[in-house]
């Protein structure tokens, strides 16, 4: 598909308001600068370096002699330190670091596009609405979580998720919302007893749609859809009716792409995240697969379109992963591949099964190959299946010791994240930087797109 103007992507992962100046690299963009028409941000939430390994050591065709290439991997072109500057923790979270690449700003850790005191950061996402772009947000968790609503809200606690909801309908530009297309989870946000949002929406021009077969039929440039209460299912629990990442890309990149001007969208693998909370590696390996689709999607249109910059990161890394672990004692430098593939789900969708049938040992043998020893066997039978996260954790526990998987928290580490570039603008973007260049470096390029559509 050709687009007619400017259009942004970037492949995004999450800062204090701290009086630290931050230096642009040699290389920001000038006027001279390749302009792109259209710029897409992906984030893969949570995702570190070893996630990265551990997905392309699981996707790997054993038969051959060299480990094959992600989609990623061509398009690798520097990293970014993810130092959150909150003068009480120094790792940041995801609210933070995405209002880094919203805003180019620092902020503390829980709030949104805002600084400590309730001053409001200007949002790449609102100047590209602002100078008639159109703009998307696409995550798999609820669009009104962290990452998302740091582009299109301003809150001093992310967890006002209502209040976020309310802004994304209350916020708007000549009588229209800011965000022209939402996809995701988090219907809970949007039809309340005090608020149907969703109506709001209906009456102002919006579609909605609740189903992939509705979205993949959708044709509008005002377009919602919302797949679940809270957050999507991991994507190798997901039944028929709930769209993959990619498939919530594609659409969204055709309705945005409609505008002659351009677009900004931004595309979140929010739950490389949640896996990683709770050291869950077959989770972890179901969302990064998602995620590379979502990836591939993006950089399929910016070869295709030629003016497209796509830009992906990491907010954070998450878990403190680690590719072999001597959980057993053993003296052995080993990670089990095998273990991961043998899965046909998550530990999520094991535990919800469990909980209905009272059977962790059998449903745990439903989704794997894998034969469970005698005491593992003892270990899930004496599980409270009443409490589903201490169940999924003790599930997935038995399988990071299986595949020699290691891990150091269930939080957030301070590692720096890879960062990936291609298309007009993405030569900005190399190097280490800061991850508020990244926000400053988006604000640049819509800044000379400003100027080239008022020409």
């Amino acid at each position: 598909m050709k687009l007619l103007s400017f259009s942004l992507v970037v492949i995004l992962s999450a800062c204090d308001s701290a009086p630290v100046t931050i230096e642009p690299p040699a290389n920001s963009p000038t006027n001279s600068s390749p302009k792109p028409k259209n710029i897409i941000l992906l984030v893969g939430d949570g995702m570190g370096p070893a996630h990265i390994k551990a997905y392309r050591m699981f996707k790997d065709n054993p038969e051959t002699a060299e480990e094959e290439k992600l989609v990623f991997d061509d398009y690798l072109v520097g990293s970014l330190s993810t130092n959150s500057y909150d003068s009480k923790e120094n790792v940041t979270d995801s609210a933070a670091s995405a209002t880094a690449y919203a805003t180019g700003k620092r902020t503390v850790n829980g709030a949104l596009s805002i600084d400590k005191n309730g001053n409001h950061y200007k949002t790449v996402l609102e100047q590209a609405k602002n100078i008639g772009l159109s703009t998307g947000l696409v995550a798999t968790s609820e669009i009104v979580h962290a990452t998302p609503a740091a582009f299109a809200s301003h809150q001093i606690d992310r967890e006002q998720k209502n209040n976020i909801a309310d802004q994304y309908f209350d916020n708007q530009k000549d009588g229209s919302p800011m965000v022209d297309v939402m996809l995701g989870g988090g219907l809970n946000y949007f039809v309340r007893k005090d608020r149907n949002l969703l109506s709001e929406f209906i009456q102002a021009g919006y579609t909605v749609v609740d189903s992939k077969k509705e979205l993949l039929k959708a044709d509008s440039e005002k377009l919602i859809g919302l797949f679940a209460k809270e957050g999507l299912p991991k994507m190798w629990d997901r039944d028929s009716h709930t769209p993959s990442l990619a498939e919530m890309t594609q659409v969204a990149i055709e309705q945005l792409s409609k505008n002659p001007k351009g677009f900004f969208l931004v595309v979140e693998g929010s739950q490389i995240d949640w896996a990683a909370h709770e050291n869950d590696i077959v989770g972890v390996i179901s969302e990064m697969a998602d995620f590379e689709a979502a990836m591939k999607t993006a950089v399929d249109f910016a070869k295709a379109d030629g003016n497209t910059l796509v830009v992906a990161t990491a907010d954070h890394e998450t878990g403190g992963l680690s590719i072999g672990s001597r959980w057993t004692g053993e003296d052995r430098y080993h990670w089990d591949v095998e273990v991961i593939r043998s899965f046909k789900y998550t530990p999520a969708k094991i535990t919800t099964e469990a909980q209905r049938s009272g059977n962790l040992v059998a449903e745990f043998h439903k989704a794997t190959s894998l034969k469970l020893n005698e005491a593992e066997k003892q270990l899930l039978r004496e599980s409270n299946l009443k409490s589903w996260d201490k169940t999924r954790r003790l599930v997935s526990e038995v399988i990071s010791k299986r595949s020699y998987t290691g891990w150091t928290t269930y939080g957030h580490t301070g590692v720096d994240v890879f960062l990936y570039a291609l298309g007009p603008g993405s030569e900005s973007f190399r190097g280490h930087l800061d991850n508020t260049i990244v926000g400053q470096n988006i604000f640049k390029l819509l800044e000379q797109k400003q100027l080239s559509l008022a020409e």
